[in-house]
């Protein structure tokens, strides 16, 4: 390993020494990192059964009668290609995406040196799209784990995988960014992207760093058709390492819960509550009997680190939530009033929430009045609603809707419509607090 190292390190030396030169010497290669990694990489074929989506006409049986349909669902076979790493080559341990074998009802591993196993799973976890399979299998490679937090944009990557079939295959690149999530590609998403080619089958595969070390799990493309457009995503090993030591110890995933609601702190809200740094997550609702309100969590307070590692924003702080199990304790980093403290909260069950949304606009256009008696939120929240928007106002282009109601402006709590209307009158830019359903958000007006 330590001629590995070496080699690599000539490797960067000689490729920044070339660009001024114009001239790649003939002796730089990847080959001994391609070596060190590839036999740790494996192809994955799946076989399995899905029902088939029918029209609703099927569901009549005087139509299926005449047409001597079945009653049964039809089915139909499923063929799939994907990859996947070893990373416990004494256990038989094999990573690889949730998608590739989710509905598979038979796994072949295929090792570099021709060998196949059958694969049973061990765990699956559709949210993070991370299994892990085991074969029965002696004289493998594995791939040690990597830090991916320690990946900076601009570092050399190689992507080894399956694409199209076609059996072992290195690429290359550099890590194009970090952190990517809001793509909608998975439930929990803290991407790398890289623009070294990722096709189809290469999900499950290696992205490794320099040094021969698994830093992500390659998994999504974009690009037409399916194909390379030099825009690939995969999940950070750090993610990975959370998902699997849940599925090796529990045989599943469990997701903890805080208990709030939020949104992501941007220019705006930052300028109003005061903050130095356009980051963190705001917290606009604290759910009762939760983690967050047994801890002494509040609303509008700015959450700005889980565990001493910075949050970025509302997804960020979702994703540090969400790789912990119920009753584990967190550490929050909170900003309250413009002064730093800790607050320690205790995990409960998760369930799904409603999300809350990032809204920027003005009230322009909308009407306020006070909360009718029958509104589902009547006698439970005080505040004003909104009565009507104009079409094309500013307000209906913002996303405002009517029967939103407004708790606050200016971080100032509103019961009526005379004090919502004083505070209006006294003031050119807002930071208004919304409830729509259990959804709790803020809107800044300029």
């Amino acid at each position: 390993m330590k001629k590995l190292t070496v080699t690599i390190a000539l490797v960067g030396a000689l490729l920044g020494a070339s660009a001024t030169a114009g001239v790649i010497p003939r002796d730089v290669s990847l080959a001994p990192v391609v070596k060190e990694v590839a036999p740790a990489v494996v192809n994955i074929s799946t076989r399995g059964t899905i029902e088939v989506r029918r029209s609703p006409m099927f569901d009549d049986p005087m139509f299926r009668r005449f047409f001597n349909i079945p009653d049964s669902p039809q089915r139909r076979q499923t063929a799939s290609l994907g990859s996947g790493v070893i990373i416990d080559a004494s256990k038989g341990l094999v990573l690889t995406n949730h998608h590739v074998i989710g509905q598979a009802d038979k796994i072949t591993v295929h090792l570099m040196d021709g060998r196949d196993y059958e694969a049973t799973v061990v765990g699956s976890d559709e949210d993070s799209d991370v299994a892990v399979l085991e074969i029965d299998a002696d004289n493998l490679s594995e791939l040690k784990l990597g830090d991916s937090d320690a990946l900076e944009v601009g570092d050399y990557v190689l992507a080894v995988g399956n694409p199209f079939g076609l059996g072992h295959t290195v690429t290359s690149g550099i890590v194009s960014a970090k952190g990517r999530s809001g793509l909608g590609i998975e439930n929990y998403e803290d991407f790398i992207q890289t623009d070294a080619a990722i096709n189809r089958g290469n999900s499950g595969g290696a992205l490794v760093n320099l040094q021969g070390e698994l830093v992500g799990i390659n998994t999504a493309i974009l690009g037409p058709g399916g194909g390379n457009a030099g825009i690939g995503f995969a999940i950070p090993t750090r993610m990975v390492q959370a998902v699997m030591s849940q599925i090796l110890e529990y045989g599943s995933v469990e997701r903890g819960l805080l208990g709030i609601l939020g949104q992501a702190v941007n220019a705006d809200i930052a300028r109003s509550f005061g903050l130095k740094e356009v980051r963190g997550a705001v917290v606009t609702l604290v759910q009762d009997d939760s983690g967050a309100k047994k801890a002494g969590l509040k609303e509008d307070d700015v959450i700005v680190a889980v565990d001493g590692r910075p949050v970025d924003d509302f997804q960020d702080l979702r994703n540090a939530v969400g790789l912990k199990r119920p009753g584990d304790e967190v550490e929050l980093t909170v900003i309250r009033d413009g002064k730093t403290r800790e607050i320690r909260a205790t995990l409960g069950a998760y369930e799904q929430l409603a999300q809350a949304r990032s809204v920027e606009s003005s009230l322009g256009g909308a009407r306020l009045g006070p909360i009718p008696n029958d509104h589902p939120l009547a006698g439970e929240v005080d505040g004003v609603m909104v009565e009507a928007i104009e079409d094309g106002s500013v307000a209906a282009g913002a996303g405002l809707q009517r029967g939103d109601l407004i708790t606050h402006i200016n971080r100032r709590r509103v019961t009526s419509l005379e004090e919502a209307e004083a505070i209006i009158g006294s003031a050119e830019r807002f930071l208004i607090k919304v409830r729509r359903g259990n959804a709790a958000f803020f809107v800044v007006i300029d």
